[in-house]
């Protein structure tokens, strides 16, 4: 019982501080206004979201049941990525959803005192501040090595049993989930759905940009950030 608190208290040894919640919090936040601005654009959902979204889509599931259900999937595969090293912690990732939902929801709501993306050029912008917001809250929650999302976490695990950067999985990643949705679309509607072109960029460019923030905050600092800590 007492090794069980400490372990909840410390977190895979780690000390729980305040800078970790705060960043764990604080990034998940960035990364639901990233997915607010994809959706302002109207050119397609950010890719984390895009395979709920065509569940809500195609068989009118909620979106909060669909993201559920998409990250319990996420997560057998992780378990069944890491088997003996997935840790107790990584099963509250199917939870986490439920901040990341109260997070979007308000961060939508956020959007109605922005005007319109009435031009292609200020669709693009939102879609370029998306791809950053997530970004910048990937950069920032990750290495809290707290409780991952399921993407980030299947990421990870992707990323540790291949032994390649987890920058580079993540484009992998965000790729596949957005085929994935395109394919369900357009098998079951006929139509892009929740895919447009603002989702195809965020999947091309968000693991990328992690990437450069991470260089940009080396060369700032002379600290490197583990992204694939767990």
């Amino acid at each position: 019982m007492i090794e069980d608190k400490l372990y909840y208290m410390q977190f895979s040894g780690e000390e729980l501080t305040f800078k970790r919640v705060f960043n764990y919090v604080f990034g998940l936040y960035l990364i639901t206004l990233g997915v607010a601005f994809s959706i302002k654009s109207t050119l397609g959902s950010a890719p984390v979201s895009s395979i709920p979204y065509a569940m809500n889509l195609i068989w009118l599931i909620e979106i909060g049941v669909a993201t559920f259900l998409f990250h319990a999937l996420l997560v057998f595969i992780e378990w069944m990525l890491l088997k003996d090293d997935f840790k107790r912690k990584h099963f509250l990732q199917v939870f986490v959803g439920v901040l990341f939902g109260v997070f979007t929801s308000f961060s939508v709501s956020l959007m109605n005192f922005i005007p319109s993306a009435d031009t292609i050029i200020i669709a693009l912008l939102m879609s370029a501040l998306s791809i950053l917001f997530i970004a910048l809250g990937l950069f920032f929650y990750v290495p809290t090595n707290l409780i991952p999302l399921s993407v980030e976490g299947v990421t990870q695990a992707i990323a540790i049993v291949s032994e390649r950067p987890f920058s580079k999985i993540k484009v992998y990643i965000d790729i596949t989930i957005v085929a994935t949705a395109l394919i369900l679309s357009y098998g079951f509607l006929g139509q892009w759905g929740s895919v447009g072109f603002g989702t195809i960029l965020g999947a091309l460019f968000i693991g990328t940009t992690v990437k450069y923030i991470h260089k940009i905050h080396f060369h700032i600092t002379g600290n490197a950030v583990d992204l694939k800590k767990m």
